[in-house]
């Protein structure tokens, strides 16, 4: 089977990463996974405009699709030349439910925003997915989009690092969360600097970024700059996809934490499958149901509780072996659960039923 992802695919955001690994994986598996649209130049991923040669088309829905101008009629000629029992809506942003807004963060800007945005995906398909265990639709089924690869996989000895913690993401929305680790390493840092150094990589973090008036989501990025300078973090720009995991395994740990709409919403993202490979420990602000249903049994143990966090944080640092052992667990679930070609066959199974 041939299948086109319509997708914007960018070097240094959204899920660049996870097309890479399905085209490799539906490779494997006797099938072929392409990009709609031009092939640039810089890019290794199959891009093609034949509508064709292809036997089902899966929309791809996240921030990025928004930065996609075309001549406005790439729709249409999808729709045409693929038939609505062969497409496939995957939505990764929510967008796909009623207007909600959670502490700030939200999914659409009015209700008319929601409305259109929910007509336009059930024109083109019935096969509406979220990456949630929970959608909150009735017509909307669960499909992790994003997924785990043991390619990825760094050793985890954790006695050689450059970082504390290092967090790679933008800041969209993420203050709150981002906040909250932060003021729990506040409490240790000058004590004998027992945490060592932090660096986040990525946009937002110490200026709004260019584009981000543009699109009107100036208050995404809020962060507490004062804060980010009185405990020296380290911002560094966004990295290649390619480098995501080895950044993120120069530290002793990572926080794994989602804007509030998709805490809300139950989502899984990159950063749920990429942190556990990478050669550190995932620091999860996250709730105890969803990292048991997600990263499995055992995984509760890097929780950060809400009472006296900054000693998970510390013991994090000070005891790296004894975490190592529940990397290697989730890793362990994460290979049997999530892993690409599992992936890629649900998604022949969604297209063919």
């Amino acid at each position: 089977m041939r299948i086109l992802l319509v997708y914007f695919l960018l070097k240094d955001g959204g899920s660049a990463t996870d097309v890479h690994h399905y085209v490799r994986a539906a490779k494997k598996l006797g099938h072929e996974i392409v990009v709609y649209g031009p092939k640039p130049l810089d890019s290794d991923v199959p891009h093609t405009m034949d509508l064709r040669s292809v036997d089902a088309a899966v929309f791809v829905f996240e921030w990025t699709q928004g930065l996609l101008h075309g001549d406005n009629l790439d729709f249409a000629r999808i729709v045409a030349s693929v038939p609505r029992s062969r497409r496939v809506v995957i939505d990764c942003d929510g967008g796909h439910n009623e207007r909600m807004e959670i502490r700030g963060d939200y999914n659409h800007k009015d209700d008319a925003a929601s409305r259109r945005w929910i007509a336009t995906s059930e024109a083109l398909s019935d096969k509406i997915f979220q990456p949630t265990p929970r959608p909150r639709r009735p017509n909307v089924g669960t499909f992790f989009f994003h997924g785990y690869s043991d390619t990825w996989e760094r050793p985890l000895d954790l006695d050689r690092r450059d970082y504390g913690m290092v967090y790679v993401g933008h800041s969209k929305f993420r203050w709150s969360k981002m906040e909250r680790v932060l003021s729990a390493i506040e409490r240790v840092k000058n004590r004998e600097n027992r945490v060592g150094r932090l660096a986040i990589v990525g946009h937002g973090w110490d200026a709004l970024p260019e584009w981000a008036p543009k699109m009107g989501i100036e208050s995404a990025f809020h962060t507490d700059k004062e804060m980010l300078a009185r405990l020296g973090v380290e911002i560094i720009p966004p990295v290649p996809f390619q480098e995501v995991i080895d950044w993120m395994s120069r530290a002793v740990f990572n926080p794994v934490i989602y804007r509030p709409l998709f805490d809300e919403l139950s989502f899984v993202t990159c950063r749920t499958f990429e942190t556990p490979a990478a050669g550190t420990i995932p620091l999860l602000g996250l709730d105890e149901t969803y990292v048991r249903e997600v990263f499995g049994p055992g995984a509760e143990a890097l929780i950060l509780p809400r009472d006296r966090p900054e000693d998970l944080i510390v013991d994090m640092v000070e005891h790296r072996d004894r975490y190592a052992d529940v990397v290697e667990g989730i890793r362990r679930h994460m290979r049997k659960n999530h892993d690409f070609e599992t992936r890629v066959r649900d998604l022949v199974r969604i297209v063919e039923g």
